[in-house]
């Protein structure tokens, strides 16, 4: 591809100096990448300082300076900083389950500036499924992005379409933490299909001419103000699925907005995937893996419910509050 090629599919950024320095220091500090990377965009032409390209790393920017770089979506994802600290749960030829922290969205999107998931496995060699599309490798279920939690990646294309049928015919199971902002009258299960908001498309609503979506709730421990704890047996996998059915019970999950949490700010949606079980792509054997709670949501806990409320969400715990109807 040409310079001008390149540059006709690139997005142009701009920034006012603070203080006065090198460019390829300031713009390896604006782009939190590498002076090394800055100086491939300086070689292309694609930096200028007050309207006026430049081709030296070294020259000088003023406090008051505006500078101008041009970046495509994959110089982009190479001047991210996408050193993320995520815990592999378990990892062999065919597939990878992963902790996905808090604030990480699963894959790239056209709305998403940050790095993904994929982009750190991809940036770690790992190798990846490609049947659903190059911007979602190896990605068999997603989790959203405040969401933390266990989540399966598969490796070969093999893998990740035996996944998605136990998706499919519900033999994978997931299991979910939530704290809430009022109690359940009782246990429950819900079937209540679900679409995108009509008036809200970053909202998902319980809707007839929606997809089908069964969730189980299973009271765990009431805490403080009235506030409890809840597991969540997951059926099927639609978007919001959990804060949707409870929004649809007069629930939230602390930290929520978005669905209508009323409370003090939260630092995050306390809710987090604890539980995954499948069969092995290659062995058959149902395997299962256990996410352990970040320090946030088990600080919480500790504050604001008894002590004895971690031997409430022990693997075993909560698969026993589930009936078998549910």
């Amino acid at each position: 591809m040409s310079s001008e090629q390149l540059a006709t599919n690139s997005e142009q950024f701009s920034f006012v100096v603070s203080e006065d320095n090198r460019i390829d220091k300031v713009l390896a500090g604006q782009l939190n990448s590498s002076r090394n990377q800055v100086e491939k965009l300086i070689e292309k032409g694609f930096v200028s300082i007050n309207d006026k390209v430049i081709s030296k790393t070294s020259q000088k920017v003023y406090i008051n300076d505006i500078v101008s770089y041009l970046l495509s979506q994959a110089s982009q994802k190479e001047a991210m900083n996408i050193d993320l600290d995520i815990e592999i749960l378990y990892e062999d030829e065919y597939l990878m389950v992963v902790n996905k922290p808090s604030n990480l969205v699963v894959h790239p999107a056209p709305s998403v500036k940050e790095p993904t998931l994929v982009d750190w496995l991809i940036k770690k060699g790992i190798s990846l499924s490609t049947i659903s599309g190059e911007e979602r490798h190896g990605i068999v279920h997603r989790i959203d992005k405040d969401t933390t939690g266990a989540l399966v990646i598969a490796k070969t294309n093999e893998a990740h379409e035996a996944l998605s049928l136990q998706l499919e015919d519900k033999t994978m199971g997931r299991y979910y933490l939530a704290i809430i902002d009022y109690p359940l009258k009782e246990d429950i299960t819900i079937e209540e299909n679900i679409a995108r908001n009509s008036t809200n498309r970053l909202k998902m609503a319980v809707a007839q001419s929606g997809r089908f979506a069964k969730s189980a709730f299973a009271k765990l421990s009431l805490g403080k103000n009235n506030i409890e704890l809840i597991a969540a047996k997951l059926y099927t996998g639609r978007t919001h699925q959990i804060r949707v059915h409870l929004a649809h019970l007069g629930r939230h999950i602390l930290g929520d907005n978005l669905y209508g949490y009323r409370g003090k700010d939260m630092p995050r949606v306390f809710l987090h995937a604890r539980l995954i079980y499948f069969k092995h792509p290659a062995t058959n054997e149902i395997v299962e893996f256990e996410a352990p709670l970040f320090d946030d949501m088990k600080e919480f806990l500790d504050s604001n419910f008894e002590t004895n409320c971690i031997d409430l969400i022990t693997p075993k715990a909560i698969k026993g509050v589930f009936s078998a109807s549910c």
